[in-house]
């Protein structure tokens, strides 16, 4: 399978979704009442995991765009390919 414009788009809007998500999960637990260590730990590594997991979808999400604008620059409105030299 080949990665194309909207599966990148798709990569880079689910990175975007999971910062905010997290990040608003962030400001909810900062202010949270618990007392439990272990709570704050777990859900530390939730956060630290799904921050990681966005940045790796926004690289794959901007390869994609990059490989897919350089596919578009060697073939014309048609889809034929442009001779180059």
């Amino acid at each position: 399978m080949k990665f194309e414009r909207k599966h990148a788009w798709v990569l880079i809007a689910v990175a975007v979704w999971n910062v905010v998500i997290w990040t608003r999960f962030i400001k909810v637990l900062v202010t949270s009442d618990e007392t439990d260590k272990w709570f704050y730990i777990a859900h530390s590594v939730l956060i630290v995991g799904n921050f990681a997991i966005a940045a790796l979808f926004v690289r794959w999400g901007w390869q994609a765009l990059k490989a897919d604008k350089a596919v578009d620059s060697t073939v014309d409105s048609a889809g034929e390919p442009v001779e180059t030299r």
